[in-house]
């Protein structure tokens, strides 16, 4: 059982840590302008979901916990 908490939380902490980097997800979408016969036009659109760098930090710090909690002998 601890080690699966240890486990949740190098995950977490790498998580947090990615999310502090990044702050955000970034994704293209492509849509179908227009299509005559054999001709296509598409407009690619790239869109970001933003991650609060609060958000980063909690993970980060939860997973401190975890690995601390997690590696006590008991």
């Amino acid at each position: 059982m601890k080690g699966l908490v240890v486990v949740i939380g190098v995950v977490l902490i790498v998580l947090g840590g990615v999310a502090l980097v990044f702050q955000g997800i970034t994704y293209t979408t492509h849509q179908k302008i227009l299509e005559v016969g054999p001709l296509k036009a598409t407009a690619a659109t790239e869109r970001t979901i933003p991650l609060p760098p609060i958000l980063g930090g909690l993970a980060l710090g939860v997973g401190v916990v975890l690995l601390i909690v997690g590696s006590r002998k008991s």
